[in-house]
């Protein structure tokens, strides 16, 4: 069966020292070069963009086992180690600046690949939704800062992107598949790894939510209009009220304490105009955020009953499990091979010995941590 899900990770400030940013890039390109000559490339995505693989391997490579880094400074490894013209993987983007940039880093990659302009506007298109998705689809309070897109030369692609409460002191990690994502807004994640749940996470892209997607579609392309009586200065209830299945209302009565802005409308009406023909398309116009997205799911629910999912799209997990039983108790055979797995990797690769020992010291720190 296909995990799905998140990963949450304590925000830490600072950068790796320049010291061990040069010990992992040297792993990490040598466990990777040895991946795809093995395995090849599918196989180097698939684990990738796996959370347990992920946070296994960026342990190993010599990165704080719990901290937000273990995304950001990885990726900025991986990113470094890999040649696209060598190892024909690239990756895109990055964090914060880094991550804007993304949509150029890809168009760049069409000489370099052979793949054709019309493939790679898909890769834009999928790299900006997925981005989308995490920031207003799943409505969980964490805003994205980082964003890679890799992509292969056989046109396979991922996704391993971050975002921020920076309140709460967390971060979150996405990961996302090619080959795993039947529908960009369906429950697209590859893989579940997640210590912290949260309260009434409006999850659009749950596939209890899929009428309700259907019904917002339906409302842009009848004329947002209609919708200024449950979306104007008058309502009374709100956001968290009506997430309740207590709550009864007459069809009549506004739903949200708010107002959409001016802007909001004309986004909602250039939206009509255009008459999106999928929900994948409204959510990927200019200005279609996640109050506009949380407006149409909520009236799409009162007048149509069309409940949506307030599900926080993860599953208790972190990385292999905690020796405590917390939060639930290690897994020690799936431990293990992964174990064996990056164990192997490294002593075939072809970095020096010294790097090896501190790779393999790791991994047995690791395993003498959860036996």
């Amino acid at each position: 069966m296909k995990k799905k899900g998140t990963t949450d990770l304590p925000l830490h400030r600072g950068k790796a020292p320049r010291w061990l940013f040069e010990r992992m890039v040297r792993l990490s390109k040598g466990i990777a070069e040895l991946i795809i000559e093995d395995f090849g490339r599918d196989e180097f995505l698939r684990r990738i963009t796996d959370p347990n693989w992920f946070q296994a391997f960026s342990c190993t490579i010599g990165f704080d086992w719990h901290s937000s880094g273990t995304t950001t400074i990885t990726c900025g490894a991986l990113k470094q180690a890999l040649d696209p013209v060598q190892h024909g993987i690239a990756i895109a983007g990055g964090k914060g600046k880094a991550s804007r940039k993304t949509p150029q880093e890809i168009k760049e990659l069409e000489k370099v690949f052979s793949i054709k302009p019309s493939k790679i506007d898909e890769f834009v298109s999928n790299s900006r939704l997925s981005a989308k998705v995490d920031n207003s689809c799943v409505q969980d309070d964490y805003q994205l800062y980082h964003h890679c897109f890799i992509i292969s030369e056989e046109s396979e692609w991922g996704v391993i992107q971050q975002g921020m409460k920076a309140e709460e002191g967390y971060a979150r990690r996405y990961q996302w598949l090619s080959r795993s994502v039947d529908e960009m807004i369906e429950e697209p994640h590859e893989g579940i790894s997640c210590d912290m749940r949260e309260k009434n996470v409006l999850n659009m892209t749950d596939r209890d939510s899929r009428e309700a997607r259907d019904i917002s579609l339906d409302l842009v392309n009848d004329n947002p209009a209609h919708l200024k009586k449950y979306l104007g200065e008058s309502a009374q209830t709100t956001l968290t009220d009506f997430s309740s299945k207590e709550l009864k209302m007459p069809s009549h009565h506004a739903v949200l304490d708010m107002d959409l802005t001016e802007r909001g409308w004309k986004t909602l009406e250039r939206a009509y105009q255009i008459q999106p023909s999928e929900y994948e398309e409204l959510i990927n116009l200019e200005g279609m955020g996640p109050k506009k997205i949380r407006a149409l799911a909520l009236v799409s629910d009162l007048i149509y009953g069309a409940e949506v999912s307030w599900k926080d799209p993860v599953k208790y997990s972190f990385s292999h499990g905690g020796k405590d039983g917390t939060p639930y108790p290690v897994d020690k055979d799936v431990y293990d091979n992964t174990i064996r797995v990056l164990e192997k990797d490294i002593i075939k690769a072809e970095i020096p010995d010294k790097d090896k020992e501190y790779a393999i010291k790791i991994l047995n720190s690791l395993l003498e941590d959860e036996g």
